[in-house]
């Protein structure tokens, strides 16, 4: 894995219509405002303002990325580990990540929550409906 500079900004791709994704991305951008993290947010979700063409999006969607400045992307534990990196109280994870081992471990760990996300998915907007409504 390749790093990112620390002065580089790093686009935090993210499924807006995702319950479970809207709540951690809330907090990651909370963090990165008050430390000043170099990351930038950008809904993929919907076509609205997002320059990105509609396979692209469905591949967005289905895994997290962090796009670098110059237009590469990191995939998955990769991103959350360059992500990681960047955000107080966070660096230690990143740290381990990598780790030898560390890194695959992650991406297992991703890959089957991945397995279980649509079910956690309709499980949050129940709760949301019934406290909603």
């Amino acid at each position: 894995m390749t790093s990112p500079r620390e002065s580089e900004t790093l686009t935090v791709l993210y499924d807006g219509g995702c319950p479970l994704c809207l709540r951690e991305i809330a907090h990651v951008r909370s963090l990165a405002e008050r430390s000043g993290s170099a990351l930038a947010f950008v809904d993929v979700s919907s076509g609205a303002g997002c320059p990105i063409d509609a396979q692209d999006r469905e591949k967005l969607l289905a895994r997290f990325h962090v796009q670098r400045d110059d237009g590469t992307r990191l995939v998955g534990a990769e991103a959350f580990v360059a992500m990681w990196s960047r955000l107080p109280g966070w660096r230690w994870l990143a740290r381990l990540a990598r780790v030898p081992g560390g890194l695959w471990g992650l991406e297992a760990a991703y890959r089957g929550f991945l397995r279980v996300r649509p079910g956690l998915q309709r499980l949050v907007r129940r709760l949301e409906q019934k406290r909603a409504g």
